[in-house]
């Protein structure tokens, strides 16, 4: 245990240090793949290398290709950095190494994960008899949850999915806004509900579903069929009309799926909780912890507003497996998740939301709200700078000058830059700088460097040394 001890050490030290560091190194990776592969894509050896030496060099090796995500100043895909607390919880997580299948395989685990499921459900105003499963991310949460709906509408059709399959099965539509999130897609591929059965509805210019295409397109034919809305569209941040949807939904026989990757965190702040009035009417919902919650990966969430479909879309038994009797309370975690062995990945969340409390979810919240807000006004304000989206949460969409090469020109700039970093889109057609704010670590600082990075950018790609610069590149 001493060598344990030291080798612990010696990581919990350059860990700090990396943390420490953050302030001050580029945002983005500064090694090339040719260095990258030169110094990690190494012969594998015969003998045992000490483990002190083999953190030392993956330390050294890997830190010029490390993106700072957990900068105050990332700003790229909506990713969140690590709450200190779940930093430490994950790290323990690994220290403990239960695996997260059975009741019998970690009680604690099992406990932690309930618990945290129902403090989740409380935060985001669900039903308090909902399921829920902690999975890999927002892809296999809307796996989880669809794999639930395809059972109960096909049941409801008369058809038995787990016992029959898809051959023959009454077929599902599944009605989806036009500026929908591609993983929607792609869970569906893997439940084996093809591109044919999409059905795309309407949006309106900030990307929420229109909800009278809605209901005129849920008309137009008969049968099974889900309908799946978005809270947090990933460019405009925008929230289709909740109630509407899911009143209109629910009348046609429809399961209501919610894709709510970022976007439902709003809910755990009672001043933005409005916008997603009617989200608790739905069947279904999706998620991630390593979003807002700012949690490590892999962490999504998913929850079912009916336990007996989630469960037997779910569950599996084996006799050389030791289930926990339902009867009397313990839960086993692969009820209601897609894995059969998984981290213990409860443990994180459930000391992130120890650690700040309601009151410190919703100020991480509507402070990212808060800075997104004063990034889009001061950039408005800018020559040659147009703000695309109404910024009512944490997504600001943004263009410069009058065609999509300055706009390219300026995110590649910046990117290059390592001062901040976020991605380009297209919005309409259109080349855009996307920038998520999600990171509990942006401060008023983080926000003035990243407006004088981007001015600067801006203003560089639209001199004439810029221009020749940029069609040199070209």
């Amino acid at each position: 245990m001493d060598d344990v001890r030291g080798l612990l050490a010696a990581t919990a030290d350059a860990a700090a240090d990396f943390l420490d560091g953050l302030d001050q190194r580029p945002v983005a990776a500064a090694a090339s793949l040719e260095e990258l592969r030169a110094s990690l894509d190494v012969d594998l050896h015969d003998d045992p290398i000490d483990a002190r030496a083999v953190l030392h060099h993956l330390v050294q090796a890997v830190d010029p290709g490390v993106v700072a995500m957990a900068s105050g100043r990332y700003f790229g895909f909506v990713i969140g950095s690590v709450l200190p607390a779940a930093l430490a919880a994950d790290w323990m997580t690994s220290v403990w190494d239960q695996n997260a299948g059975l009741y019998v395989g970690g009680p604690s685990a099992a406990v932690v994960e309930e618990t945290a499921g129902r403090w989740l459900k409380e935060l985001l105003g669900l039903p308090p008899g909902a399921s829920f499963a902690l999975v890999t991310g927002c892809q296999m949460a809307h796996f989880t949850a669809l794999s639930a709906a395809r059972l109960h509408v096909l049941e409801r059709a008369g058809w038995d999915v787990n016992e029959e399959g898809l051959v023959g099965a009454p077929p599902i539509r599944v009605f989806v806004g036009a500026d929908r999130h591609i993983t929607v897609d792609r869970a569906l591929r893997y439940l084996g509900i093809g591109n044919r059965s999409i059905v795309p509805v309407a949006t309106d210019g900030e990307g929420r579903m229109i909800p009278t295409a809605l209901a005129e397109k849920l008309s137009d034919g008969s049968g099974p069929a889900i309908v799946c809305a978005q809270v947090g569209e990933v460019n405009t941040g925008a929230v289709d009309p909740m109630t509407e949807v899911c009143e209109i939904g629910l009348s046609a026989g429809a399961w209501v799926h919610v894709d709510g990757a970022f976007g439902m965190w709003a809910a755990a702040s009672p001043a933005l909780r409005p916008l997603l009035e009617g989200i608790e009417l739905a069947d279904s919902w999706a998620t991630d912890g390593h979003k807002w919650l700012n949690v490590p990966y892999d962490s999504g969430l998913a929850f079912c507003a009916h336990p007996d479909s989630h469960r037997r879309a779910m569950s599996a038994h084996a006799d050389y497996l030791v289930h926990a009797d339902a009867e009397a309370g313990p839960r086993d975690q692969l009820d209601w998740t897609p894995e059969f062995s998984r981290r213990a990945r409860g443990f994180p969340i459930y000391a992130a939301l120890r650690s700040l409390g309601r009151g410190g979810v919703a100020a991480l919240v509507e402070g990212s709200c808060a800075h997104a807000k004063r990034l889009a006004a001061a950039l408005a304000e800018t020559d040659g700078v147009e703000v695309l989206n109404d910024v009512r949460l944490n997504q600001v969409l943004v263009r410069f000058g009058d065609d999509d090469a300055h706009t390219e020109a300026v995110i590649r700039r910046v990117q290059e830059g390592g001062e901040c970093w976020m991605s380009g889109t297209r919005w309409r057609g259109q080349a855009a700088m996307r920038i998520s704010v999600v990171n509990w670590r942006t401060d008023d600082d983080d926000i003035e460097r990243t407006l004088k990075a981007i001015t600067r950018a801006h203003a560089s790609a639209d001199s004439p040394l810029g221009v020749a610069a940029e069609q040199t590149r070209a």
